[in-house]
């Protein structure tokens, strides 16, 4: 693997992801935001942010898979949610949970998180986007 994950003395220890990634790869690859669609092109868990938030990160792992990559592949995550407030974390984090339950990773890559107003459709609450290095 391409990446090390990291929680580095001094900053706090997060259980869900890790603060810093290392990536040693030759392969850098950029995937396009991913909502909540399947391969249909149909929004997944419409009004439920848990589930729009798993349905991106098995997106990622569909992209990455065909590259010949794999989620443990991925150096950083951005992460666009809705109207985000802090009360939204614990669903945030149920999604993540059982995305990477389902890819088999964890801890998940470190990640940057923003509160936007819209997305490119009423129906979606979520958009992640990643940056991996691949061997």
């Amino acid at each position: 693997m391409a990446i090390t994950l990291v929680n580095p003395s001094g900053l706090p220890k997060i259980d869900a992801y890790r603060q810093v990634s290392i990536a040693t790869g030759s392969k850098l690859v950029f995937i396009a935001g991913q909502v909540a669609w399947d391969a249909d092109g149909v929004t997944v868990g419409e009004g439920d942010l848990a589930a729009q938030v798993e349905q991106c990160y098995l997106n990622i792992g569909t992209a990455l898979a065909e590259v010949g990559g794999s989620f443990d592949d991925v150096a950083k995550l951005t992460v666009y949610v809705v109207d985000w407030t802090p009360d939204k974390m614990p669903l945030f984090l149920e999604g993540v949970t059982r995305a990477a339950a389902r890819l088999g990773v964890t801890p998940v890559p470190p990640g940057t998180l923003l509160g936007v107003a819209a997305l490119d459709v009423p129906d979606h609450l979520v958009e992640v986007e990643a940056t991996a290095i691949i061997d």
